[in-house]
This record gives structure tokens, sequence and C-alpha cells, in this order.
């Protein structure tokens, strides 16, 4: 018979390294890593699967379906919100059509095996729109259902997956004859901006703050892209890694919502830039914002209401602010330039 698997898309991007060491060490079920480029080889030996390949390649994932019995997948690719803004059209394909062929291929594998599979999304907090600096200020932090106006594709495309993720779980075919359930368990995490200290920045519109600090610790000079008031929330990347698994894990009974908020902190980019220089007195971080991708920002909330995560499945982060630099961050991207 063949094994239970989890199938991890995007796997060599930020949130795929963690997760998959993550899975591969604490997982009850083996990994297969899907990503459009070579899997990075330090993920080798988490993986029983690594496969190069392309989310929109419908034979690849018939094959996936004949080889693997899937129970669960985190689908991690998508093309970014900066790289999107300048191929919009191809950011629908990746993100939009490479979403709706995995949400098939979950439905085909729930039907094969009899069990429900698990389809756990990171959306983003660039689903949100908000209509000027006036109103941002005002609104506080930002529930899910609020200012769903996003200005960007990637936003665009991120909401719209949200919405075929809750029709897929909870009206597929809701006019056929013999109504079933799909057997698709979706779940999705806003994330805010993520910062990690072992992988690159890959062309997100909130990477200004890893820029920074990977700038820093390399002994280059940055000059941030946004104002030195921009403000959005951020999060350690092992928090992400955290709250993916924890709603993955989370009883299907207790939770009240298909989409959540996910938050840690919210510095303005000028704060972010003390608390990088107070770690690297040289640091030479300046700012010269980019007026587009400034705008973005500015449409993105300062702050998100995570209440119903810690409500449905206890969520709450490990690291704040300040604990995020001392505990995590500053250690571990020393680690990392040593070794590089």
């Amino acid at each position: 018979m063949r094994k239970p698997v989890t199938l991890i898309t995007g796997a060599n991007g930020e949130i795929g390294h963690g997760l998959i060491e993550y899975c591969g060490t604490h997982g009850k079920t083996e990994v297969i890593a899907l990503d459009l480029r070579p899997i990075d080889a330090r993920l080798g030996d988490y993986c029983v699967a690594c496969i190069q390949g392309d989310i929109l390649d419908e034979n690849l994932l018939q094959r996936l379906v004949s080889e693997y019995e899937i129970h669960a997948i985190y689908h991690l690719a998508a093309l970014l919100s900066t790289r999107a803004e300048y191929t919009p059209d191809i950011a629908h394909k990746v993100n939009v059509n490479g979403t709706l062929n995995l949400l098939k291929l979950a439905h085909e594998q729930a039907r094969w095996h009899g069990n429900p599979v698990k389809f756990i999304f990171p959306s983003s907090i660039a689903a949100y729109g908000l209509p000027d600096l006036e109103t941002k200020h005002a609104a506080g932090p930002l529930k899910e259902h609020e200012w769903n106006r996003p200005t960007t594709m990637y936003g665009c495309n991120k909401l719209y997956c949200e919405h075929l993720g809750r029709y897929f779980t909870c009206h597929f075919r809701q006019l056929a004859v013999e109504w079933a359930p799909s057997g698709v368990d979706f779940r999705a995490i806003r994330f805010p901006g993520l910062i990690s200290a072992v992988t690159l920045p890959a062309g997100g519109t909130s990477d200004y703050a890893p820029e920074m600090l990977h700038a820093a610790a390399k002994g280059e000079p940055y000059a941030c892209f946004v104002a030195e008031n921009a403000q959005i929330p951020f999060m350690a990347m092992p928090d992400a890694i955290k709250a993916l698994t924890m709603l993955a894990e989370a009883d299907s009974e207790r939770l009240t919502q298909r989409v959540y908020n996910v938050t840690a902190f919210n510095p303005s980019a000028g704060e972010l830039r003390e608390q990088v220089m107070r770690f690297f007195p040289q640091a030479q971080i300046t700012f010269d914002p980019d007026v587009a991708r400034n705008r973005i920002v500015d449409t993105w909330p300062a702050d998100v209401d995570d209440t119903p995560a810690r409500r449905d499945w206890a969520w709450q982060p490990d690291y704040d602010f300040e604990s995020a630099f001392r505990d995590y961050l500053v250690p571990a991207i020393a680690e990392f330039y040593r070794k590089t």
C-alpha cells in the first residue's frame, strides 16, 4: 500500500525551507517537495521525494495523483507581489490557475482514498486595500472581512484563492443531483511581512525588512524602498511555520472560519532601522522611497486583528519585536553568513 504523504509546493521559498525541516522532523507523514527550480540539497534528507516541476503542468500533477496518497497539501508556490506587478497575466496563471489545479488534485485524492485532504494556504495582508493613509491610521487593527479591496495583482489573486478554497470546502458542485462534500479541508492564513535569517528575500513588497537586516549583516549599504514612517505588521519566520502547522493540526470542529489573520509586531520602517542598528552599529541604512512600491505598502494595514486565531486554535507568537531580533534573527543570521 502507498504511504500517506504531505505535498509542499514552492519548497525552495522562504517558508518552504522551514516548513520542510519541521514536517520532516515532527510530521506524521512523509514529505514530497515540489518547486520550479531544483530542490535545495539541504532539504533532501527531510523528503521522500524532491520533484522539479510546474504547478501549471497538469500531467505532472496527475503523476502525483497516481504515485502517491496525498493527505495534506501546503501550497506555498506563488509569484510574489513586486514581480506580479510586472507580469500580472503570468501572476494570475501561477497564483490562481496553479491553486485551482491543486484544489482539484486535493479533491481527486480525497475521493480516491476516502479521507479529507487538508489544504493549507498562505494568504497575505496584500488581500487588503486601504484607500489612503488617513483611513489606514483611523482603521486600527483590521479584521479578516474588512477592506478586502486589494490594489495589486498578487493581492487580488490571494483574495480570490481564499474564496476558491472556501467554495471547494463548503459549496463544491452544490447543484449536483447527488451532492457530496469535495473532501477538501481548506485553511488559510493571512500572513504579515515575514523576516527570515536563513533565506534571502525573493520579491515581496514587504521585503524591505529582511533586505535591511541581511544587508547590515553582510556589511553592505542599503537604501530602503519605503518611507521611514511606512508601517505594516511583521512576523519572524519560525512563527510563520508555527502558525501554519498549528492551523493544520487544529480540530476542524473548533474552526469558525476558513481564513485567519496572524501577527506579531508592527514597527515602522524607521523603527526597523533603529532595531537593526542596535545590533549592527556600523550598518549604512538610508531611505530612498520608490513611490509606486511605497504606495502599495500604504494600502496595507498598520496592524491586523488575530483574535479568531487566538480563540479557535490558541495562536500566539513566540517572538515579539525585541525577542525576534535578540533571540532569533541576529544569532541565526550571524551563523548563516559564517557558513556561506
